[in-house]
């Protein structure tokens, strides 16, 4: 993928949904500089993979999306103003990426400092977030929001989490390199 970019980064304190935007991001191994998310383990919920509390390898220790599914959002959901990342507690916002939420696992994010980011999963929707949205955004037909149409409106497009794979810093304004997991050579022979 060519003329990717980072649009806006965003960084957030324990126990606050919502992230404040910053110029740069340090990313350590273990996840964000100061992010509430960073951390090699972390706690289960209702509906994850394991049972709810169970301590598990944190393959969230960033999260992205792109301009483009905010604003797919933001026009399924007939918002009145732009759904912003920060909003969505979103780490990275990408430019030039309408399908983010669809690349597979494995996928690498490479950036200028020698940072690279590996794509784990992709980032459901849920409903805590729904009513956030609901809460804080208006219609443009100015009728108020059920709590279930950013679920519905973000099915497919609410981006990615995963780890980081190289430390380094990400700035705003970065070219981002995005590139496939490619099978090792005596794998595709």
């Amino acid at each position: 993928m060519s003329d990717v970019t980072v649009a806006s980064l965003h960084v957030g304190a324990e126990g606050v949904m919502e992230k404040r935007a910053c110029e740069t991001l340090e990313m350590a191994i273990d996840g964000i500089v100061g992010d509430r998310h960073r951390g090699p383990l972390r706690e289960c919920w209702e509906g994850d993979k394991q049972a709810e509390g169970t301590q598990r390898r944190n393959e969230r220790q960033w999260s992205a999306i792109s301009t483009e599914e905010l604003d797919a959002i933001t026009r399924d959901m007939g918002l009145s103003t732009p759904l912003l990342a920060s909003t969505l507690g979103i780490n990275l916002c990408l430019d030039g990426v309408p399908d983010l939420s669809r690349l597979p696992r494995g996928t690498l994010l490479s950036f200028p400092s020698g940072a690279v980011l590996m794509i784990e999963e992709y980032n459901p929707p849920c409903s805590e977030m729904g009513a956030k949205v609901a809460a804080e955004y208006a219609s443009a037909s100015g009728d108020s929001l059920d709590s279930n149409a950013f679920s519905q409106a973000a099915k497919f497009s609410r981006g990615v989490v995963g780890i980081v794979e190289v430390p380094g810093i990400i700035r705003v304004g970065d070219d981002v390199e995005i590139a496939r997991e490619r099978l090792p050579k005596w794998l595709r022979q």
